[in-house]
């Protein structure tokens, strides 16, 4: 009976494999917060457009001056989000990274045993066609 294939590395490609889950989770992590930064400005944006609207229908001088404000402070918070927003995107771009080259050694490592597994089967194909041949040539 053939013993089964036993890849030497599997314990390091085991440890990829996580690195590779660990690394994939910090990109979703980064990507989560800038999708909520991008939420955020989207909802600035809309209050801008809202306030525009009402702002034109404004006659009173201290509703025009609430809403400069008003308009004031959205410009702010746009503009500390787009900060914000900069450095997510910063962040993602690390994590992605890193994340490929966590991939590259994986795949490289998980090609090897492919390749090892391959010479194997090959390897037991051939002893198994030479015992057939043997027991062919021994019965004639």
């Amino acid at each position: 009976m053939a013993k089964k294939f036993k890849f030497e590395l599997q314990d390091i490609l085991d440890f990829r494999n996580f690195e590779k889950e660990q690394a994939e989770g910090e990109l979703a992590k980064a990507l989560a917060v800038e999708t909520e930064i991008q939420d955020n400005l989207n909802i600035i944006a809309g209050q801008f457009v809202s306030l525009k609207k009402t702002t034109d229908t404004l006659t009173d001088f201290e509703d025009i001056a609430a809403a400069t404000r008003h308009k004031g402070l959205l410009e702010y918070q746009k503009e500390e989000l787009l900060k914000q927003l900069a450095e997510a995107q910063i962040v993602t771009a690390q994590k992605r990274q890193v994340l490929a080259e966590v991939m590259k050694k994986t795949t490289a490592l998980e090609k090897l045993k492919e390749k090892e597994e391959t010479a194997y089967k090959e390897k037991l194909d051939k002893e198994d066609n030479d015992f057939i041949d043997d027991l062919a040539n021994r019965r004639v």
